[in-house]
């Protein structure tokens, strides 16, 4: 089908291939897989998270983070503490040397996307409809951009 196809399946999904490939040769240079990338942005908050979150948002089946968070915490990136309310719960936290990852890696990969938003002459609309799609679609919104978009369209 080409890209000129009016099917929001394919065009989603041949845009999130494109724009993961981008994103993917960004972060190789630092080091960094994609998956990586995500897990070390949900924890750059600091408030530490369950890995059921972190899978969610991290787009990834639990057996699969579980074995990335287990070499991400090899290589001193994250680290596990039990949750403080549920012993029986273990939240994930970003070591300094994960900080200083995320840190190096959020730099590049904000410039890539602004790059990529100005090309398109965005202004957010694109992440604001991405938003509204998705919990259109049943999903929560998963960004700061996501929250106000469903604000926006719940007022």
């Amino acid at each position: 089908m080409p890209p000129e196809s009016q099917d929001l399946a394919y065009l989603l999904s041949h845009a999130e291939r494109r724009l993961v490939e981008r994103l993917a040769a960004v972060l190789t240079e630092e080091g960094c897989s994609v998956e990586q990338w995500r897990v070390l942005s949900i924890a750059a908050d600091g408030e530490g998270h369950p890995m059921t979150e972190i899978a969610e948002c991290a787009l990834m089946p639990a057996p699969s983070l579980t074995k990335l968070v287990d070499r991400m915490v090899a290589d001193n990136l994250v680290y596990r503490r039990p949750d403080p309310d549920d012993r029986r719960r273990v939240l994930l936290y970003l070591s300094d040397r994960g900080g200083i990852l995320h840190r190096r890696t959020a730099h590049r990969v904000q410039a890539e996307q602004s790059r990529l938003l100005e090309a398109i002459d965005d202004h957010g609309e694109l992440t604001r409809t991405l938003s509204l799609l998705t919990i259109a679609l049943g999903g929560k919104p998963s960004t700061r951009a996501g929250r106000k978009a469903a604000r926006a369209s719940s007022a």
